[in-house]
């Protein structure tokens, strides 16, 4: 890959507010990561319906499992700002059943369950920006 195409690449991740790419050309993968800066975190607009965080009903046990943001964006509790959140804690959810929404790149994406349980924690706030892999909800198995 020329150093052109990697700079206009770069430039693209700046413009669209992307921290990682990956490009796979001629059996070739190229991967570009970036951190945004500390200047940058601290001056990003803090939504007007932040929450406290919600604390445990109960301590998550052996048999429970977590729901992890499957990518970068901004974690919703509900489906309108003024609505109420699709789960609370001990809350008995369904396989398939929407439990929040995370917004990436202005498209809304729908996390739902796995697998039939109980919430027993909400670990992210309304509003707040969650990385890939950040665990959303703690669950026990069964219902």
């Amino acid at each position: 890959m020329k150093e052109s195409d990697i700079r206009k690449y770069a430039g693209l991740m700046e413009e669209l507010g992307l921290t990682g790419l990956e490009i796979t050309e001629d059996n070739r993968v190229v991967r570009l990561e970036r951190s945004v800066p500390v200047e940058i975190r601290e001056t990003l607009p803090v939504p007007a319906r932040q929450e406290a965080p919600v604390q445990t009903a109960q301590p998550a046990a052996a048999s429970g499992s977590e729901v992890k943001s499957p990518m970068v964006g901004v974690f919703y509790a509900g489906p309108a700002e003024n609505a109420e959140p699709y789960v609370s804690v001990g809350d008995t959810v369904k396989k398939g059943q929407t439990l929040c929404i995370v917004e990436a790149m202005k498209l809304m994406n729908e996390i739902t369950a796995e697998e039939d349980g109980v919430i027993s924690q909400i670990c992210v706030t309304d509003g707040q920006v969650v990385e890939y892999g950040t665990t959303l909800f703690c669950m026990q198995k069964g219902a």
